[in-house]
This record gives C-alpha cells, sequence and structure tokens, in this order.
C-alpha cells in the first residue's frame, strides 16, 4: 500500500510531520490526525537535547501544545509483535532497521490501529508497504 488519493478520515502523524505541521496545509492530512506515545517521546528527546534555554522553552511550549491536543495511541503488546515483523522485513530488504527503530515501531502502532501514517521521510518505511500504508506529505 502507498499512497492515498484523497483526504483519509484518519491517520497518524510521524513526528516529522508533527514538527512542521506548521508549514503542512491542512488538505494533506487527515481529518482527525492523531500521535503516538513515541512521539511524544521523541518530543521530549528533543528537549532533553536543547542547548539553549530559548530552544529549551520553544520545545517544551509545543511538546504541551501537541499533549493539550492529542490523545496519543500508546505502543501496546500487539504493536510490539508488529514491530518485529516489520524490522524481519526491513531486513530482508537489505537494510538496517537500527537506526530508523523508533520510526518502525511507530508505523507498527499506526499498522495494528488500521491507520495510514503521514510522513515526510517516507523513505524510512520501505519493505514494510504490506503491513503499512505510508502518505508522504
Amino acid at each position: 500500500m502507498t499512497e492515498a488519493p484523497a483526504q483519509l478520515p484518519a491517520g497518524l502523524l510521524d513526528t516529522c510531520v508533527l514538527i512542521d505541521i506548521s508549514t503542512i496545509d491542512a488538505a494533506d492530512l487527515p481529518v482527525q490526525p492523531q500521535i503516538s506515545t513515541l512521539t511524544i517521546a521523541e518530543l521530549g528527546l528533543g528537549i532533553a537535547m536543547a542547548t539553549t534555554p530559548a530552544v529549551l522553552a520553544l520545545r517544551t511550549e509545543r511538546m504541551l501544545e501537541f499533549e493539550h491536543i492529542f490523545e496519543p495511541i500508546p505502543f501496546c503488546p500487539a504493536a510490539a509483535r508488529r514491530f518485529t515483523s516489520m524490522a524481519k522485513l526491513v531486513i530482508a530488504a537489505g537494510r538496517n532497521p537500527k537506526p530508523r527503530k523508533v520510526d518502525l515501531m511507530i508505523a507498527a502502532v499506526a499498522s495494528v490501529n488500521d491507520l495510514p501514517l503521514y510522513t515526510r521521510n517516507a523513505a524510512d518505511f520501505k519493505g514494510i508497504e504490506n503491513l503499512l500504508t505510508v502518505i508522504p506529505v
């Protein structure tokens, strides 16, 4: 599965899409965008790595805003099993799943919840198209 031709009712936003959301046309996103708890973790990592008080304040503010807007979907046991299958497919495609493990975990959350994944990095998900609809934005 690959691109969807029209705006879908729901979809999971990859962290990169959430970070860039103010620059993305709403018509390119699902009507009801959702995020994963893994995205909250990645945003938290960005806060932890902030190098200046200004960056720290900005990133903290954005994360609080996102936490207020979204009810994140958890990484559950079914997603953990799907992640394993996806990692095997990535390996079978001759790629290393380690550098993209959080991306694959987010993809697994989308997959087990029957949601397309909206991402800025569609190439990160090559090899798992049979388990996931990827929508590049």
